[in-house]
């Protein structure tokens, strides 16, 4: 007997050498194979040796989790990814960049809502990705930890010489989930929202604060750029003088390839949405009334002004005077500065003037709006459109910048031609497009021929509930503002 107790010791002790051994062996430990445990005494190891399986399984993986695509407004159910800001393997914190998208509308900047690592780019460049969807997949630990708010979603890129934290590839909005998600619910840009906390960081408060501000639907103008005194005319450089001899046509920028078959590709992006509108436009009955403009006294300001205003930073081209103008008649004519419901049941009269600007970019025809206008000067205008300019040339307006239009301007004449038919941009009820500007012989009230700087201007308008008298006489008021632009002074506010 006592051999036999002494051959079971020797074979306890052996079992454990080699389990222990397997287990110091393996780098992550969930089970020990089952072969040891039938030759060896399992409940010797299971209370001799628990406290060392314990420490040596406490290392495992996270948990991997789909990052899907929220709703990001706006009725948008598919986006095109355009750049992918992380790829596999890539460590991320929350409210980092993902990747950006682009919707029938803007450019979107997707964040991340989990501290992690990036295990799984569900899409290439230019695929399209549906809300709802996975996106990505993340390793994360902490789960636990992260709030229930939907995917986090921020409105795309700004310029850098914005006071704001936006994201901008990379760079961060200090806010929370929350709060990031309140100001998408009230669609307002976080960069026009200035942040109470620590670091700038924007609280609950100062959303509830702006939107407090917006009562009446009027914003406050953006914080003013600092305006420095003008130099003495003697110190300002003399324009270079301009070649009055003919413009010879430029040649497109890129080579006409011939490929020989047959392309077909799907609508996306600025196109797909332009589909959209121009249809639910076609349904407006549209009445057309055509001018022209002598914008001689115009010129000659503008270039007074242009020195100015490059001093301060500011290009100042002749739309911001139309876009004021264009305001100063709206408060005279609001009908033009409302919209109608989709069965032209109810007219809402719309307190802001936002008016929208299209632009010509390789994305495609958009039409950002500069907000609040009747409390702009023309200089904010002008430095407001050097914005949007700017962010559309590199296809990154936000939906704040796209959205929330209630009268348009098209300068057309900036290409070329004299006339045009505008379409109508629902909701809105009125559209104006601006030819280029040429000089041509005109009389004088003394029967004398003079030069003269003409613009020809094409309005169309909702027929509906916007008759013809109404639409000329706020074209004669738009005129004469231009015309005498010293009459604006006595309306500026």
């Amino acid at each position: 007997m006592a051999a036999v107790r002494a051959l079971r010791s020797c074979s306890r002790t052996a079992g454990r050498l080699i389990c222990v051994h397997h287990i110091r062996s393996c780098s992550s430990v969930r089970f020990i194979k089952s072969k040891y445990m039938s030759i060896f005494d399992k409940s010797a190891f299971k209370f001799s040796h628990q406290h060392r399986l314990f420490k040596t399984s406490a290392i495992s993986n996270g948990q991997i989790v789909q990052f899907k695509l929220s709703d990001i407004g706006e009725g948008i159910t598919e986006v095109t990814v355009k750049e992918w800001y992380v790829k596999e393997g890539d460590s991320v914190s929350q409210f980092d960049s993902i990747c950006e998208v682009q919707s029938d509308k803007a450019s979107v900047t997707i964040t991340s809502r989990y501290d992690g690592i990036i295990r799984k780019l569900h899409y290439n460049l230019d695929e399209i990705a549906y809300v709802g969807k996975p996106l990505v997949d993340i390793e994360t630990d902490a789960l636990k930890d992260v709030a229930s708010e939907e995917d986090v979603v921020e409105t795309p890129a700004v310029s850098h010489e914005e006071h704001t934290h936006q994201e901008i590839k990379g760079h961060k909005t200090l806010a929370t989930p929350a709060v990031r998600r309140l100001a998408m619910e009230n669609n307002i840009k976080l960069s026009e929202v200035v942040g109470t906390g620590k670091d700038n960081r924007i609280l609950k408060e100062d959303i509830l604060n702006y939107l407090a501000k917006q009562t009446g639907a009027i914003l406050p103008p953006s914080p003013k750029p600092e305006i420095i005194p003008p130099l003495p005319k003697s110190e300002i450089a003399p324009a270079a003088p301009k070649d009055k001899g003919t413009k010879i046509p430029i040649s497109i920028s890129k080579p006409i390839v011939f490929a020989g078959k047959d392309k077909t590709e799907a609508v996306t992006g600025f196109h797909k949405a332009m589909v959209k509108t121009m249809t639910a436009a076609l349904k407006i009955p549209h009445f057309g009334y055509c001018d022209e403009i002598d914008l001689t006294q115009l010129v000659q300001l503008r270039e007074e002004l242009k020195p100015l205003a490059q001093v301060r930073g500011v290009k100042l081209s002749f739309m911001p005077f139309f876009i004021k103008a264009a305001s100063l008649g709206l408060l005279h004519y609001p009908i033009l500065n409302a919209s109608v419901d989709e069965n032209c049941q109810n007219i809402t009269y719309k307190a802001s003037h936002n008016i929208g600007v299209a632009m010509d970019t390789e994305q495609g025809l958009i039409v950002p709006n500069v907000k609040n206008v009747q409390v702009c000067s023309v200089f904010e205008i002008a430095s407001e459109l050097n914005r949007l300019l700017t962010l559309g040339s590199a296809g990154q307006l936000g939906t704040n910048d796209l959205t929330g239009g209630t009268f348009t301007l098209s300068n057309i004449g900036t290409i070329g031609g004299t006339y045009a038919k505008p379409v109508i941009l629902p909701p809105e009820v009125a559209i104006g497009a601006l030819g280029k500007i040429q000089v041509l012989p005109r009389f004088n009230g003394n029967g004398e021929v003079f030069k003269a700087q003409i613009m020809n201007v094409s309005w169309s308008a909702d027929h509906r509930i916007i008759d013809g008298a109404t639409m000329a006489r706020f074209s004669n008021l738009w005129k004469s503002y231009l015309e005498n632009p010293a009459f604006m002074l006595l309306d500026l506010k």
